[in-house]
């Protein structure tokens, strides 16, 4: 049983560092996108030689030495250190020798806290991604600004880009990030890069979603950065709708449903 414990335990540590393998972009040529702002300041700080950060940074490690960090402070559960690794929630005991792995519940505020962690770093990194690297269907009169990652090939994000004009009315701005679901070197990321590379994006975009492909042109462009930025964020499918706060909802959701799902979490 021990034993099956721990394999457990080092599989999923492993299938996290597999998971984040696959985001690494494939050799750059002189006209490949770069990394933008969000994607450079994933990396985090260098804990303190010696402190309970170090040791827990040095236990994950341990398990596996290729996984990459994106979030580590110290826990609201005392005596462990918080870590945040593909958009999964891990503790680490401040001496390094004990694991968790799972949602932590503050049965008192009756709050996951786990998803609170999660929800934060959301915030934080989304806060990193320049307007300008967007394309952005602004309402006239904005009560709510959402980001969403979007894949032109998924269907139900034909669907919600074919609400648009419904979200804007009821004061919903969407700005949309990148998300091609087959992948670097797929026709689906090169299409992707064909909108962001193009003159009139928001145009391009909603061609794109209704079949009709923009020329293929290449530039720098900010794909990859944000494909990678939903990897890091447990993003497990498109659409991805992210309020201000960072909670979000995966999947579609209806205009005034979305509009309910707002006033009820982003407060």
């Amino acid at each position: 049983m021990k034993k099956a414990l721990i394999t457990a335990v080092l599989g999923s540590v492993a299938m996290l560092a597999c998971a984040q393998e696959k985001t690494q972009p494939t050799a750059a040529t002189p006209e490949a996108p770069t990394a933008t702002a969000a994607a450079q300041a994933a990396s985090i700080p260098k804990p303190a030689p010696g402190s309970a950060g170090e040791r827990a940074l040095k236990a994950i490690q341990g398990l596996n030495p290729n996984i990459k960090i994106d979030d580590l402070a110290e826990a609201p559960l005392p005596g462990f250190q918080q870590v945040i690794v593909g958009g999964q929630t891990l503790f680490v005991s401040d001496d390094g020798r004990y694991l968790l792995q799972g949602s932590l519940f503050d049965m008192q505020e009756k709050k996951d806290l786990s998803s609170d962690a999660l929800s934060k770093m959301r915030q934080r990194l989304l806060a990193q991604v320049p307007r300008a690297e967007r394309i952005v269907f602004p309402a006239a009169n904005p009560k709510h600004v959402v980001t969403v990652f979007t894949d032109v090939e998924c269907g139900y994000c034909r669907r919600l880009h074919n609400a648009m004009d419904e979200y804007n009315k009821l004061g919903i701005t969407v700005e949309y990030l990148a998300f091609p679901r087959m992948g670097p070197a797929s026709p689906d990321f090169a299409l992707m890069e064909a909108v962001w590379c193009s003159n009139n994006r928001n145009k391009a975009l909603t061609d794109a979603k209704n079949g009709k492909h923009p020329q293929a042109v290449r530039c720098t462009n900010p794909v990859m950065s944000q494909w990678t930025l939903g990897q890091q964020i447990g993003l497990q499918g498109t659409p991805m709708i992210i309020g201000a706060n960072g909670q979000n909802t995966p999947g579609y959701m209806p205009p005034e449903q979305l509009l309910q799902w707002l006033e009820a979490t982003q407060k």
